[in-house]
């Protein structure tokens, strides 16, 4: 599938008249609005709103409808059983699209402090980027969205389509109470699609659209062995030992070979489709590259997987961690009296968190019945197909906007709540981040490149205007 068609690629007259028309006018007046712009991203992003600072979430959530009911669209602030939800609207247009823009208010603390260069909440900009905790991520790229929709009621007194805007205040932590309270107002969010604007543009610092997103579920795996830690000499042999119980449920849970031997896990898998395996075979990637940079022979298995493949196509079971025992200075023949194993699975598509719990759960309890299995965490997978309707137009205001095809992502490795999109409103999401590759997001000096918030602004109202045309 081409990203763009008939008007939307960099060098087609389609394109080039979207810019000289109505959205020449918008991005004319979006460049000319550049200072104020910066200006309020860094009043925004001054404003703390932790997570689990419920004063400063909802302090956040006042200034937020302050500032987009000057923008022109009915805003509420709704409370929901953890941090509010910050919910605007525009319909005038009963005849056209509904677009729901989604995004997050909320940030990750910003320790440690100390490797700052500047404070996390006093906004800086050098070498043209703003530094700042929630500048990126994501205060930055849904406030372009809210400046896309300014320019465009300035230009043309009113939008393209129908705009609902839902900023989350616990993304960070989950977004627990997300997918309730979509389910719970279903009629109020009603829309034809969804857009988030997220993370990082491609790695190879191409734009893209994102299509979906893995599902993951995360547990502990706990082994117990005698009630005490005991002498390996006078002891082995006769007390169980809990690591050896997790090592050997381990690897009856992977093969060498790579294949998940989890009985169940996997029946649900479909393979890429020939448009998704096009898709992925398209995305910029160096096998090589990428092993010298991870200073790594080679890569998991299986070997024969592509890149871009192994972080779309097939879920992962990931041991993240293995504790138990000594781990300090020189040697003590100890037998420890408990193990305990960190882990995750990515879910694609077709999976699901309640398959994949039956599936751990069974496989445990005929391998190791001796070991709990304690549950940490769990998101749905979710994808829309590359060919659903509104991907054409979505790609082309991207092309339009930045004068060159975005690349199409058909699934992230990582876990977002995307589901709530697609399997409780139940339509079709798509994602573009305006984000720098080397973001900083979660971590000291998070940044958000100057070049790339104005694209995003320009692409956020290019959007509107080409979802709008559709009927």
């Amino acid at each position: 599938m081409r990203a763009a068609d008939d008007g939307g690629g960099t060098g087609s007259a389609g394109a080039q008249n979207k810019r000289e028309g109505g959205l020449g006018r918008v991005f004319d007046y979006i460049e000319a609005h550049r200072d104020d712009s910066l200006r309020r991203l860094a009043d925004y992003v001054a404003r703390p709103s932790i997570s689990d600072r419920a004063t400063e979430v909802a302090a956040t959530a006042g200034y937020l409808k302050e500032v987009i009911s000057k923008i022109g669209m009915d805003v509420e602030v709704i409370s929901t059983a953890g941090n509010p939800v910050v919910v605007a609207e525009r319909r005038r247009r009963p005849e056209r699209p509904t677009v729901l823009i989604y995004g997050h208010y909320d940030v990750q603390p910003p320790d440690p402090i100390e490797r700052w260069t500047t404070p996390p909440f006093e906004p800086a900009v050098r070498d043209g980027r703003i530094f700042g905790r929630g500048t990126a991520d994501n205060k930055g790229q849904h406030l372009a969205h809210l400046l896309g929709i300014e320019a465009l009621l300035a230009c043309d007194q009113e939008l393209p389509c129908n705009v609902v805007v839902l900023l989350d205040g616990e993304e960070e932590a989950g977004s627990p109470n997300l997918a309730g309270f979509v389910a719970e107002n279903r009629e109020r969010l009603a829309c034809d699609l969804v857009v988030w604007s997220d993370g990082p543009v491609h790695s190879s610092g191409r734009s893209c659209v994102l299509f979906g997103v893995r599902g993951m579920i995360a547990f502990d795996l706990r082994a117990s062995g005698a009630n005490r830690t005991l002498h390996s000499g006078n002891w082995g042999g006769v007390a169980p030992n809990p690591l050896w119980t997790l090592v050997h449920l381990l690897a009856s849970m992977k093969s060498s070979s790579g294949a998940i031997t989890i009985d169940g896990l996997s029946d649900d898998v479909v393979a890429p489709t020939q448009a998704e395996r096009a898709a992925l075979e398209a995305l910029p990637g160096d096998i090589e590259a990428t092993k010298r940079d991870l200073g790594v022979g080679h890569l998991d298995e299986p070997a024969e997987r592509g890149l871009a493949e192994r972080l779309a196509a097939w879920p992962t079971f990931t041991i993240n961690g293995l504790h138990g025992g000594y781990g300090g200075a020189g040697s003590q023949t100890s037998l420890p009296h408990e193990a305990v194993a960190k882990c995750d699975i990515r879910l694609v598509e077709a999976q699901s968190t309640a398959g994949a719990w039956a599936a751990i759960e069974a496989h445990v309890g005929r391998v190791a019945p001796e070991v709990e299995l304690i549950r940490r965490g769990a998101m749905e997978p979710s994808k829309t197909p590359l060919e659903h309707p509104l991907a054409r137009p979505v790609a082309k205001a991207v092309a339009v906007a930045q004068g060159r095809e975005p690349l199409l992502v058909p699934a992230l490795g990582g876990s977002l709540p995307d589901y709530v999109w697609t399997k409780v409103l139940g339509v079709p999401s798509f994602g573009i981040p305006f984000a720098n590759v080397d973001e900083a997001n979660h971590a000291p000096d998070e940044n958000l490149d100057l070049e790339h918030f104005f694209l995003g602004v320009k692409t956020a109202a290019s959007l509107l205007a080409h979802i709008g045309d559709e009927r």
